[in-house]
């Protein structure tokens, strides 16, 4: 024998039926944190921002920084 039971329900009323708890306020506390910091962080990217992060090297720094991402740092 075999039973189908179809159940329509919203997730809301599916949570409360099986007693867990209601996280969407929490949700949305931890949303509006996320966007804020990366509201906050989103001024570092500017090319400005990025190039005088970029040219804080001395130039010899600034150099061996890309020898060593292009592989040319690389001992044989």
């Amino acid at each position: 024998m075999k039973v189908t039971v179809n159940i329509d329900c919203t997730p809301l009323e599916a949570r409360e039926f099986m007693g867990l708890p209601n996280v969407q306020p929490m949700q949305e506390n931890v949303m509006k944190q996320l966007e804020q910091q990366m509201l906050e962080n989103l001024g570092k990217m500017t090319p400005d921002a990025m190039l005088r992060s970029w040219m804080s090297f001395a130039p010899e720094q600034f150099q061996d920084m890309f020898k060593m991402a292009f592989g040319a740092g690389k001992s044989k």
